[in-house]
């Protein structure tokens, strides 16, 4: 059995937990939108055509801010495309992801489908063939009350309430080759930074968010921030990462420890960001947004074969589009990414799980059929519903195990809040041991715990194996439970994770 101690402290905190970070994603790509969150006529959709399974499971998930409507798909967008009478609407070839983009689904349904979600949401501007004037002009449609051209239209298109919507995306990887519209740091950074001006000058009151890096492994990251932010610093709020990872070749070690990458990214992003800022002489401190990441399985499994039917297939209506099936070892790997931006929530104040449904999705649904949860919905969920107050900075002695990318990397990941208002401390644990089960004890410094209120973990299923799944036909194979033993008197808590596991502990604590 591997051993970890951990010590926490009321007194030592990063900062409150940000609520935007428990994001989501939806983007017009495969059926993400088209049998995901809307498919009109089926048995559980309603008047407006938003399936109520789904969201009932959007509710359950817990995501507070959704980016929308891309992705790839937003730099060969037109906004106004999706405005105004269904029977109007173009029908366009979208080159991203070479797929017929009807229409039916728009800006409008969107706000409406958000607010039934109870969702804010993320909105995201085309700089890839569009620029200052379109940007300018969306703002104005969304935000402005009445009595201009972009206004009264939304009016008669049957909104007379503006949206107010206050988050909005500078564009979309735009450091990446593969991008409609693909731009160099000082041609992206310029672009960016007069769409921005113009969209302030609309709406003073928004939060704007510039593009970094699309992963940390692109040759210009770095580089890209420090350009983008030198021209944008004073115009933007945040600076973007996305951040993919898969098992690679059976290295099931390596994908483990993904989370150690996604601290080098996000604390190299900050080192940047501050480093613009002290450069500049400027007094604000430009936060991050990590608005997509999640597991992806952009090798192997059927993911080749959908994507190369995609690109040399026929022109067709949301397709199957990396519909990743997610077992538990992926679930583990969610919970210690989940755990990265929770411990860094005082410059993470922003995060989108990419995507809600069906796209490597902690939700899949069928056409005509049911919804269900994945494996990765879990940890999620639970981290959502719990994380909140305080974040508590953590001291970590864990035993180690090796791998080929990361080296000598802790067995036992853990993050921690303090809410102050309930009393509970609630902890996220993470065994990335395949073999054997960890001992986990923990020093509650500051606190008297009084009792467990919940003690819940997700571990391979009796008669499975890692790579168990949940699927229609099993719909709750792979779920939460609870996990036995766990003890709590005064200042220790006493655990045993099982091997590859997720697991949650609140506690009902008093002030020591």
């Amino acid at each position: 059995m591997s051993r970890a101690r951990i010590t926490l402290d009321r007194d030592f905190t990063v900062g409150e937990v940000p609520r935007r970070l428990f994001g989501s994603f939806v983007e017009h790509m495969g059926r993400c939108v088209y049998t995901g969150i809307y498919e009109p006529g089926h048995p559980e959709a309603d008047e407006n055509g938003f399936r109520q399974d789904v969201l009932k499971l959007v509710k359950e998930l817990g995501a507070t801010v959704i980016r929308y409507p891309g992705g790839n798909f937003v730099s060969g967008y037109n906004w106004e495309d999706g405005i105004g009478p269904r029977e109007n609407r173009p029908r366009r070839l979208d080159g991203a992801w070479h797929t017929v983009e009807t229409n039916a689904f728009g800006l409008h349904e969107f706000v409406d489908w958000s607010r039934q979600a109870g969702t804010e949401i993320m909105e995201a501007i085309n700089l890839g063939t569009k620029g200052v004037e379109e940007a300018r002009a969306i703002v104005e449609y969304s935000n402005h009350p009445g009595g201009t051209y972009w206004s009264d239209l939304r009016v008669k298109n049957g909104h007379k309430d503006p949206f107010d919507i206050k988050l909005w995306c500078l564009g979309n990887e735009m450091d990446g080759p593969w991008q409609i519209g693909h731009k160099t740091a000082d041609e992206y950074g310029r672009l960016a930074q007069e769409a921005a001006k113009a969209m302030r000058y609309v709406d003073p009151s928004i939060e704007l968010v510039a593009c970094g890096s699309s992963k940390s492994a692109m040759p210009t990251f770095g580089e890209w921030e420090q350009t983008v932010l030198t021209h944008t610093y004073d115009e933007v709020d945040y600076v973007s990462l996305h951040a993919y990872y898969f098992e690679e070749e059976g290295d099931v070690g390596s994908f483990l420890a993904s989370a150690v990458d996604t601290d080098f990214f996000i604390e190299s992003v900050i080192a940047t960001a501050d480093a613009v800022r002290a450069k500049g002489k400027h007094k604000k401190h430009i936060n991050l947004s990590f608005d997509e990441w999640n597991v992806w399985y952009q090798r192997g499994r059927d993911t080749e074969d959908q994507l190369r039917n995609i690109v040399k297939g026929p022109w067709r209506e949301h397709p199957r589009v990396i519909e990743d099936h997610y077992n538990v070892t992926d679930a583990v790997v969610v919970g210690t990414l989940l755990n990265s931006l929770l411990r860094h929530g005082d410059r993470v104040k922003i995060a989108n799980q990419a995507q809600l449904v069906n796209v490597i999705a902690p939700i899949l649904s069928e056409e005509n059929g049911p919804a269900w949860k994945q494996t990765i919905f879990h940890p999620f969920a639970r981290m959502a519903e719990l994380a909140k107050g305080q974040i508590l900075r953590l001291s970590v002695d864990s035993d180690k195990y090796s791998n080929d990318r990361f080296g000598d990397t802790d067995l036992v990941d853990v993050s921690a809040t303090w809410n102050e208002e309930t009393g509970r401390v609630a902890l996220f644990f993470a065994n990335r041991g395949l073999e054997e089960a960890a001992d986990v004890e923990t020093a509650l410094r500051g606190f008297d715990a009084r009792q467990v209120v919940r003690a819940e973990v997700l571990e391979i299923p009796d008669g499975g194996d890692r790579f168990s799944i949940n699927s229609q036909d099993q719909p709750g194979r792979v779920a939460l439970k609870p996990l036995e033993g766990v003890k709590a008197t005064g200042s220790e808590l006493r655990l045993t994770l099982p091997a590859l596991s997720w697991a949650v502990v609140e506690l009902e604590v008093a002030k020591a």
